[in-house]
């Protein structure tokens, strides 16, 4: 009694005295080692290459893990798509065990592991791991990656004036790597061979309980990164279908940081467009951005998918990518964004039409213009918007299905691309789904077959009823031209002499018959005057505009 009396008497309570013994949590959070019994990984999931790398390194004295989202696949049953690898090694001593490996990046310098070639070859992305470093203690730099490369060159760890990381390649320990990713669920660190999983921010737990949690502040680690905030709508709506959702304070200054993304390079950001419409969730990943008040202000780009998300042609295209990229097939950038720009170019490309302005040079017009105001000089005018175009441009050609034109079309490189496009097309009823039956059959036919299939069209056109063609006149070159002086004989009313010499009789009260113009044909094997192939026999009126015109 007398102890609590002299205590209350100086201010010292019960609640003090465990405060000052509380130990202060540390921000590198606490290892826990999980055996299999408890995570349960199908090591059967891991891809064989990421496990060789695995291997390689721990072979050669270095720790090394799988790291990031395919821990985080691995843990919900989910075969990953792309493989990390995290390990102490440094990246000239990772490029060193390996014969085909780059190192790349200038804010973070990874590394690349190639394993096959061409079309087939896989990427494994292995990088070291990293101090965990106070952005107030970094080098401050005033502009920002291309204005301030000059200042960056000699720097390891420096930010902009908004506090966004510029560099940070200065190696730490794995429980400052770990305190540097941006989600619990990212950061776990899985070895394929012990089958260990090393968790430092109960990343399991929060895998269990279904939640999207930032690791430290977030609002922090968003400006630290801005690019985070769009990687947070990503995992959200890849995860949404399983009943992930975000922890309340991480969702919370998404929409008030959005702004930071405005200094993020254009490239960068177009990169992450393309991860959340061609990682398989597109659809969910617009609903997200919707829901999160998100849907304008990231990209150009992709402000134009939110806006045209119910538009039908586009969302056919966005549900078809999702589909291939869950069957495991490629999809090419070129063949999404030439679907997201389609209402634009195909509209601009009416308006001409009606217009009575050629086809081609009409959807040329078309495209160009849609560029302009879509994308500028970011992506339009390089190999993505080159395979755009080539994809258009097909377009009226799959109406061509005569003569040598379906043939070389199908030599076309882009020719499967450009018909998936079509298809797409028919699907909605913009032409008819006729025209994609007939060109699959016909690309997948024998040589035979296919000309019968070409002589088919041309022989169902022939039956068709012709509609007459109209000549337009000239009237500026009949102008420009004045009538040739008609001989006497004619304009009394006289005809031309049959073709038998008999002359024309004329009855009283008969009119003069209207004068028949003939074609003057060259004989055959003859050269008038001497000159050779006729160059220089007059043109007819109206064949080239007359001068000054």
């Amino acid at each position: 009694m007398i102890k609590k009396f002299i205590d209350k008497l100086f201010g010292k309570t019960d609640s003090a005295e465990s405060a000052a013994k509380r130990v202060k949590k540390s921000p590198f959070g606490k290892r826990h080692d999980i055996e299999y019994k408890d995570h349960g990984i199908n090591v059967k999931l891991v891809d064989e290459r990421a496990m060789d790398v695995v291997h390689v390194l721990k072979q050669g004295g270095f720790q090394a893990f799988i790291v990031g989202g395919a821990v985080r696949d691995l843990l919900v049953g989910l075969r990953p798509k792309d493989f990390d690898v995290a390990t102490d090694a440094t990246p000239e001593q990772v490029k060193a065990l390996f014969r085909r490996a780059f190192i790349i990046g200038r804010r973070f310098r990874i590394v690349h592991v190639i394993y096959g070639r061409g079309r087939e070859h896989e990427v494994i992305e292995v990088s070291t791991f990293r101090a965990h470093l106070d952005s107030s203690l970094a080098e401050q730099v005033g502009g920002n990656e291309r204005t301030s490369k000059s200042q960056l060159a000699g720097m390891k760890h420096a930010v902009d004036a908004s506090g966004r990381v510029l560099r940070d390649n200065v190696w730490g320990p794995m429980e400052e790597d770990a305190a540097r990713r941006d989600f619990t669920i990212n950061a776990m660190y899985y070895d394929p061979e012990t089958q260990v999983v090393v968790d430092y921010h109960n990343g399991i737990g929060d895998a269990k309980k279904k939640i999207v949690r930032m690791i430290g502040n977030p609002a922090v680690r968003y400006r630290e990164d801005p690019v985070r905030i769009i990687r947070a709508v990503r995992f959200a709506a890849k995860l949404n279908a399983l009943g992930f959702k975000f922890e309340e304070k991480t969702a919370a200054p998404l929409k008030e940081m959005s702004s930071l993304l405005a200094d993020v390079p254009q490239s960068r950001l177009f990169d992450e467009m393309l991860k959340l419409l061609q990682t398989g969730h597109s659809l969910a990943s617009i609903a997200q951005l919707k829901s999160l008040g998100l849907g304008t202000g990231i990209y150009p780009l992709l402000d134009v998918v939110v806006e045209m998300a119910d538009d039908p042609f586009l969302k056919l295209a966005l549900q078809d990518t999702d589909r291939r990229v869950s069957e495991n097939k490629p999809v090419a950038p070129s063949f999404l964004l030439s679907c997201v720009l389609w209402s634009d170019v195909r509209h601009g490309w009416d308006r001409r039409l009606t217009r009575n302005e050629p086809a081609m040079p009409a959807l040329q017009d078309a495209i160009d213009e849609a560029f302009n105001a879509r994308i500028g000089d970011v992506s339009g005018r390089g190999k993505l918007g080159i395979d755009m175009r080539e994809i258009w441009t097909m377009q009226p050609r799959f109406e061509k299905r005569v003569g040598n034109a379906p043939f070389s079309l199908l030599d076309q490189p882009r020719f499967r691309a450009g018909f998936d496009f079509m298809r797409l097309r028919g699907q909605i009823g913009e032409i008819d789904p006729a025209v994609g039956e007939w060109w699959e059959k016909f690309s997948t036919a024998y040589d035979d077959e296919r000309h019968d299939m070409v002589e088919a069209i041309r022989e169902a056109q022939l039956k068709k009823p012709q509609a007459p063609r109209v000549r337009v006149k000239r009237l500026d070159a009949e102008s420009s031209h004045p009538p040739a002086k008609v001989p006497a004989a004619l304009s009394s009313g006289a005809s031309q002499a049959d073709a038998d010499g008999g002359e024309p009789v004329l009855h009283d009260g008969d009119s003069a018959p209207a004068k028949k113009r003939r074609r003057r044909r060259k004989p055959a094997g003859r050269i008038a005057d001497g000159q050779e192939g006729g160059q220089d026999a007059p043109q007819s009126a109206g064949a080239f505009p007359a001068a000054g015109d």
